[in-house]
């Protein structure tokens, strides 16, 4: 597909047009379908109709909904959203109504999830259960495959009637569709399965039934599984035969899936190099005549406009980070990229809350999905409020504070803002998080906000002048009580991040999500290969056309130069608080990166030789190190709250200050914004 540049923006690719069949969009950036868990809230449909028209203001030119079943049996739980019948359709019309009246376009994904169904109704290829899920399908008959193909026919066919501009069919991340295409679980020998041809009739079905339905002037999208990502997965071959199936079947658009939800690889999480499996896109690019979107870790424009230079899509989906910022696309077409709120790809507020069954919202956007609950209107009372601490809270609160016409002075006692986002941008894969501190300091000095860095402001600066004064003075790395913990080469991690030269054999003191950071830091430190080399190596990888799934059943892991031992007090595993869709990526790397981890220790002491320890068995013995690297939690930090308070000064208390137990910056991040927004 020929692209033409755009001479009026510096995305000349990203911000030219597309002619998808009947449509021609005005740029090249497709919103990702994001099952946002409002729709099946009672007021569900309106706030992802505010939440849709948002983004739709925002420049994006096509919108994919989250996935809505074609019938009962494949909606995400029982109950979930379904389009059945014409009295299913005035919600989705308030949806549809919305981001037509704000200037764009927007697709219903179709989505049966199979065996990913928590409910007990759930079909598959065949009885073959799922290890994400605790029921086991049922194995579908001849008439339950032709009866669901109809039902997605039937689901275009009021789609298109309530005013949608088209369907995606979802045929990726391991659902019904997908499931049929792989060996893995697709064990069939009838129309429906045994060989690959046969093992793509299914999707090829629907698809044809679904551009029947719909008549040849509606779009439909068909979101592909380039990578399986698991074992007796689909090999290349056999994904690009189907694509160029789906093509001559009416599909206009090829969307990119990668991975299933029970692969072992993470894709969309921070340690996954931006634009990852562009050249996957690529690749299909090369075999099809329609366009094809590339999609994950794609979170700017500078990234999204390179993947359209390099010829490797069309189009790129940016769906996470529309969540971040709704103004994504406006702000790079105007030139203005560093106002963009960057997607830091965390997973802690959008993935993690919908497989807990909670409204997805967005770490550094924490407005997102909550547009009619958490309007951001002007202060009926402008007050002059004073923010003591830089980072993640103390700036969430100043920008919202300041957007509602407050006066805001932030004090910082270093000489740059982020606080922890200073530490975290140094993990591997967390770069993103100086993106971050970027925006607020660009957004924070267009809204006028005072900044004193290099301020540690005392009782009498902060009782008079302010109305209010919010201490969002953060947390202090905690010290345990362990006989030598003062010795010169035990470091707690701050001065660990902050560049210091570490030994070949190290001990990190603690389970928590800083120690898994330290240790995944010391770990890839000083390693020769780039980001992109050393992500498909560590995690087996295989780009071999006709390797099956595209994973490497003995990949060879690079090693680290260091010997790194992990101890925690705790007898769980580690990392336990971290959020759910992220916590077993973080283990299972530290088990590639061959750290050891110890659990249920107690410490006795630590010497110049390492630290000595009673182990599970009640065995003692040292663990030598050369630096033993302290990550053993932190402690609230707020000298200045009770002084305050007995001047009578009006204190609010946020993100670590508060309270330090189980601190992330989604709750910190969180507590500012409601904050600010009471204020």
């Amino acid at each position: 597909m020929e692209q033409q540049a755009h001479p009026n923006s510096d995305y000349p690719l990203l911000f030219s047009p597309l002619r998808l069949g009947p449509l021609t969009l005005p740029n090249r950036i497709l919103m990702g379908s994001m099952h946002m868990g409002l729709e099946e809230l009672e007021d569900g449909f309106a706030r992802l109709a505010a939440f849709y028209a948002e983004r739709a203001r925002g420049g994006v030119a096509l919108i994919v909904t989250g996935g809505v079943a074609p019938n009962e049996e494949g909606a995400v739980v029982q109950g979930g959203a379904k389009l059945t019948c014409r009295a299913e359709l005035p919600p989705h019309r308030q949806v549809t109504s919305a981001v037509h009246e704000a200037g764009s376009r927007i697709a219903l994904q179709l989505l049966h999830t199979g065996r990913y169904a928590f409910n007990h109704a759930q079909v598959a290829p065949s009885a073959i259960q799922a290890r994400i899920n605790p029921f086991t399908p049922r194995a579908m008959s001849d008439a339950d495959i032709r009866r669901t193909i109809e039902d997605y026919a039937q689901a275009a066919m009021l789609a298109r009637e309530a005013s949608y501009d088209g369907v995606e069919i979802m045929g990726s991340e391991g659902y019904l569709l997908n499931q049929f295409t792989a060996p893995r679980t697709n064990h069939r020998d009838d129309h429906w399965g045994g060989d690959a041809a046969r093992r793509r009739r299914f999707p090829v079905a629907v698809t044809q039934a679904v551009r029947r339905a719909v008549g040849p002037d509606f779009l439909v999208i068909y979101r592909l599984s380039l990578l399986d990502l698991v074992e007796d997965g689909s090999t290349w071959e056999e994904t690009l035969l189907l694509a160029q199936e789906l093509e001559q079947s009416g599909v206009n658009l090829l969307n990119t899936g990668i991975g299933w939800h029970e692969a072992r690889i993470p894709t969309i999480m921070t340690m996954v190099p931006r634009a990852a499996f562009a050249w996957a896109t690529a690749r299909l690019k090369a075999a099809v005549s329609i366009p094809v979107v590339a999609s994950n870790r794609i979170n700017t424009p500078d990234v999204a406009e390179a993947v359209l230079r390099q010829g490797q899509a069309d189009m790129v989906s940016m769906a996470r980070p529309m969540l971040a910022d709704a103004e994504l696309p406006a702000k790079a077409a105007s030139g203005h990229k560093a106002a963009i709120n960057v997607c830091i790809a965390c997973n802690q507020a959008c993935l993690d809350h919908s497989f807990s069954g909670k409204a997805a919202s967005c770490l550094v956007n924490p407005r997102a999905g909550r547009e009619t609950i958490h309007p951001v209107t002007p202060a009926p009372t402008p007050l002059s409020i004073a923010i003591v601490g830089g980072g993640p809270a103390g700036l969430a609160c100043a920008e919202t504070a300041a957007r509602r016409g407050h006066g805001v002075v932030l004090f910082e006692r270093d000489h740059v803002l982020g606080g922890q986002f200073q530490l975290a941008r140094r993990i591997p894969g967390k770069a993103d998080y100086g993106d971050t501190i970027t925006y607020f300091e660009r957004s924070l000095a267009k809204l006028g906000v005072t900044i004193r860095c290099n301020t540690e402001p005392d009782v009498q600066m902060l009782s008079s002048g302010f109305d209010a004064v919010v201490l969002a003075t953060g947390v202090r790395p905690r010290i345990p009580a362990i006989q030598g913990i003062h010795l010169a080469h035990v470091v707690p991690y701050p001065e660990t991040l902050d560049g210091r030269e570490l030994g070949e054999r190290l001990v990190i003191i603690g389970g928590g999500g800083i120690a898994i950071d330290v240790a995944h830091y010391a770990a890839l430190r000083d390693l020769d290969e780039d980001e992109q080399t050393l992500y498909e190596a560590l995690w087996g990888i295989d780009r071999s056309p006709t390797r099956p799934g595209g994973i490497d059943p003995q990949p060879k892991r690079p090693r680290s130069k260091r010997h790194i031992t992990m101890l925690q007090r705790s007898s769980a595993v580690i990392g336990r608080a971290l959020g759910k869709t992220t916590a077993w990526a973080h283990r299972l790397s530290l088990h590639h990166m061959a750290v050891e981890v110890l659990c249920g220790v107690a410490f006795q002491f630590i010497d110049e030789r390492g630290v000595t320890i009673t182990d599970q068995s009640g065995s003692s013995r040292c663990i030598a190190a050369d630096q033993v690297l302290l990550c053993a939690g932190q402690e609230a930090h707020a000298p200045l709250a009770k002084p305050l308070q007995d001047c009578g000064v009006p204190v609010h208390l946020i993100g670590g200050a508060r309270d330090a137990d189980r601190l992330d910056a989604k709750r910190a991040i969180e507590e500012a914004f409601l904050l600010a927004c009471s204020l």
